[in-house]
């Protein structure tokens, strides 16, 4: 297992630049509104970039021919003050290409337990 980032800090700033970027482009009313719609189209990215842990669980076994090879890895963190769990196909130098599920979580607790049983 390792860990990524310590405590919460990273994940309220993630949201609070979006939301501070929306607002600047687009007034302050409709920016909190924008910033839901963000996280749901990049919902894999946002994710990727606000996990506190993440365990390697083997290769992505694709259907389709791939140039290059991916891997499977699971991930806790925390987006929007939610804890989750997620399974993502990630490349070998770092970059998140799908999410495989997510589930939520009420503790990080809860959610660190499910990462390190998934398979």
């Amino acid at each position: 297992m390792t860990l990524i980032q310590a405590g919460a800090d990273i994940q309220d700033r993630v949201l609070a630049t979006l939301i501070a970027g929306l607002e600047i482009e687009f007034g302050r009313g409709p920016g909190a509104g924008l910033a839901q719609q963000f996280l749901e189209a990049e919902d894999v990215d946002f994710r990727w970039e606000t996990r506190v842990e993440e365990r390697w669980l083997g290769t992505y076994e694709s259907l389709e021919d791939s140039e290059f090879l991916l891997d499977r890895v699971a991930i806790c963190g925390q987006l929007d003050g939610d804890w989750f769990m997620a399974t993502m196909i990630v490349d070998g130098d770092g970059e998140a290409h799908g999410m495989l599920g997510c589930r939520s979580f009420g503790t990080a607790k809860a959610a660190q337990a499910a990462m390190v049983t998934a398979h």
